[in-house]
Formats: C-alpha cells, sequence, structure tokens
C-alpha cells in the first residue's frame, strides 16, 4: 500500500468515522473500487479505528475521565462491600447505561464473520442497502421533535435501545455514530447528549472490534506496511477530531439533513452500480 493511498483511506475514515455516513460503508467502497479488499485491508482498517478512538478521548477527555474515576470509585465500593444500585449516583447511573449500551452489542457478536462477509466479497449491494437504512434513520431523526433529557437523565431502556441500534451498525452501510445518535433522540435526550453519548460509547466497540481484527490479521500478509500504518493511524485521528467538531457545529444549527441527504443518494447510486456489476459479470475497479 502507497503512502498516498494510506492517507487517502485515513481522511475516509477520520470524517466517515464520526460523521453519520458509515466509515465502513465508505471504506468498503473505496477498497472495492480499488481492488484493495481482504483480510489486509481489514487489519488496515482496525488501525485506521484506532486512530479515530484517539480523537475521542481527545475530544472529550473530561467527560471520559469523569466517567473512568467514577467506575473505579465503583470498583472500591463493591470490594469494600458500600456498593448498591438503588442509591448509585447521576453520574454512576451514567456508567451503568453505558455497561447496559456495550453488552447489547455482544449477541450481535456472533453474526461478526457474516457481516465482515459483506464487506469483503464482490457486491456491493448489501452496502446500498445499508445506506438507505441510515438515511431512513437519520430522516426519522431529523424530524424528532427536541428531547430534553440530559445523559444523567437517560434511562436503562435508553441505554438499551441504543445499544441495539449500535449492534445494527456492524453492518457495511450502516452507520454507529448515526444509528446511536438517532436512538438517543428517538429516546428524547438532547441533541448535544445524544452526540456525546454515541461517541464515548463507541469507545470499547471501537477497541473490541480493532482488536478481534488486529489478532485475526497476525501472522496473515498484509497490503500495508508499517509506514502507512503509522501516518494512518496518526491523520485519522487528526481528521476525526475536526469532524467530531464539526458533527456538534452542525446538530446544533438543524442542518442533520444534509447527512440523510448524502447517504440516501449514495445508497440508490451504489445499489445501481451493484446491479449493473452483477449484469457485467465483474466489479469496476478504477486504477
Amino acid at each position: 500500500m502507497s503512502i498516498i493511498s494510506a492517507i487517502f483511506q485515513a481522511i475516509i475514515q477520520g470524517v466517515t468515522e464520526f460523521l453519520p455516513i458509515s466509515s465502513s460503508g465508505h471504506l468498503s467502497l473505496y477498497q472495492h473500487f480499488t481492488g484493495n479488499s481482504g483480510e489486509g485491508a481489514l487489519m488496515f482498517s482496525a488501525i485506521l479505528h484506532l486512530g479515530t478512538l484517539v480523537a475521542v478521548f481527545v475530544v472529550f477527555r473530561q467527560q471520559i475521565y469523569e466517567l473512568i474515576m467514577e467506575f473505579i470509585s465503583m470498583i472500591k465500593d463493591i470490594f469494600t462491600r458500600k456498593f448498591s444500585v438503588k442509591n448509585a449516583s447521576p453520574q454512576r447511573r451514567l456508567v451503568f447505561m453505558y455497561i447496559v449500551s456495550t453488552l447489547i452489542l455482544v449477541p450481535f457478536m456472533i453474526f461478526k464473520e457474516m457481516f465482515e462477509g459483506f464487506a469483503e466479497d464482490e457486491s456491493i449491494f448489501i452496502e446500498g442497502i445499508c445506506f438507505l437504512y441510515t438515511a431512513a434513520i437519520l430522516f426519522m431523526a431529523d424530524r424528532t421533535p427536541a428531547g430534553k433529557k440530559r445523559g444523567i437523565d437517560a434511562s436503562y431502556r435508553d441505554s438499551v435501545v441504543i445499544g441495539f441500534f449500535q449492534g445494527v451498525a456492524l453492518l457495511p452501510g450502516v452507520s454507529r455514530s448515526g444509528s446511536t445518535i438517532s436512538a438517543g433522540l428517538f429516546r428524547g435526550l438532547t441533541r448535544e447528549a445524544a452526540v456525546s453519548y454515541s461517541f464515548i460509547l463507541g469507545i470499547p466497540a471501537i477497541l473490541g472490534g480493532a482488536a478481534l481484527e488486529i489478532k485475526d490479521g497476525i501472522g496473515q500478509e498484509s497490503s500495508a506496511g508499517v509506514l502507512p500504518c503509522i501516518i494512518g493511524f496518526v491523520v485519522a485521528a487528526i481528521v476525526g477530531v475536526l469532524s467530531i467538531k464539526l458533527v456538534q457545529m452542525l446538530i446544533k444549527s438543524d442542518k442533520f439533513k444534509i447527512f440523510w441527504i448524502y447517504t440516501g443518494a449514495l445508497g440508490a447510486v451504489v445499489i445501481v452500480i451493484a446491479i449493473i456489476e452483477a449484469i457485467i459479470g465483474h466489479p469496476i475497479v478504477i486504477g
């Protein structure tokens, strides 16, 4: 893999991981049209995901620090027998809800290999359908009345719903941030709270998914060298920070509709291309 290719994919990852337009779907399309697919590409995708993870820690460092301190305090209370779910503080309840939302993702891991197969196969039809699904939920979320719940006001039922939407987002073309932000809005969270909950919730999901992909890629031939991986990691982190700031700005200014318009149009184009490829009998490869 060339350094230019690594930078280009890192920019795609940094932009699409946080903008609600699906990073996995866009990387799948890039790899499809450039012929750069397979296990090596998945390994590189995992490294890019880790780069965007750094962006989350940079932007939400204060909230993450408070959650980590509360989690440590909770563990201490468990060992000293002072732990109580009923009398938990709002901050501790928020920790519980992140845990619940993350655990909801576990059953979806059963389908991990099947979802990865959609990203690696020669057809992009599934990606097209998933882009349309993303457009549909973003459309509904954009028309959902503004909620009043802050993160600490959310219920456990809210955490389950958001966790379920995150599980569906394992499909290539379904935006994880778009799904979880939309779910938060459906459940009455403020726009700011929905964005914050979504991005912080992504930490264990991104870490776990990347760790599994890296483990599977160890000992197997990769299409990316060490230098492209390092550069891709850094570029993805920098672009990721800028993308998070952009989402925070756009969701406050009620310009979220540009995302469902974009993913809807992209989904329709991808489906048409997939049908054309099926007719001619081979993928359309650029370059």
